[in-house]
């Protein structure tokens, strides 16, 4: 069965706020934060916590604006996942802020121009446009990368 989990499209300043969500910050992978969802929880509720997590920072949660889905076939992990567009309500950035679970372990905001001028790695494919653009977006089946 596919795991469920939300995401944060949170531009502030024309940045989009992207982590590095590997132990030992082993990938140069980056992504929009936010994670798995408890069950009994909302969506918005689920990102909040999350996003409060990963980076310290508070949130309000908008409008969902893309559905993306990736797998890793030698596995059978299949993960869907909602990203919401997201506004800054309080907090900054802090280096010393630590993910409880240890997870993230970097933070940061992005120009767009780092995106797609290939500057950074990041999942999934269409994150410049949904963060960016207006429209409701879905991604189908990717393979997830390491």
């Amino acid at each position: 069965m596919p795991r469920l989990a939300v995401r944060a499209l949170i531009l502030h300043e024309d940045r989009l706020l992207l982590v590095n969500a590997w132990k030992s910050a082993r990938s140069d992978l980056w992504c929009a934060p936010g994670g798995g969802v408890e069950p009994g929880t909302s969506l918005p509720a689920n990102l909040i916590r999350e996003v409060h997590e990963e980076t310290g920072l508070t949130i309000a949660v908008g409008g969902p604006a893309l559905v993306n889905e990736f797998h890793d076939p030698p596995s059978g992990f299949h993960q869907v996942e909602v990203f919401f567009r997201c506004r800054l309500i309080s907090g900054r950035l802090d280096d010393d802020w630590r993910d409880p679970e240890g997870i993230v372990t970097r933070r940061r905001f992005f120009d767009r121009a780092d995106l797609d001028l290939g500057r950074i790695r990041f999942k999934p494919d269409s994150l410049p446009d949904a963060a960016w653009g207006t429209d409701f977006g879905y991604d189908p089946l990717e393979r997830i990368v390491r």
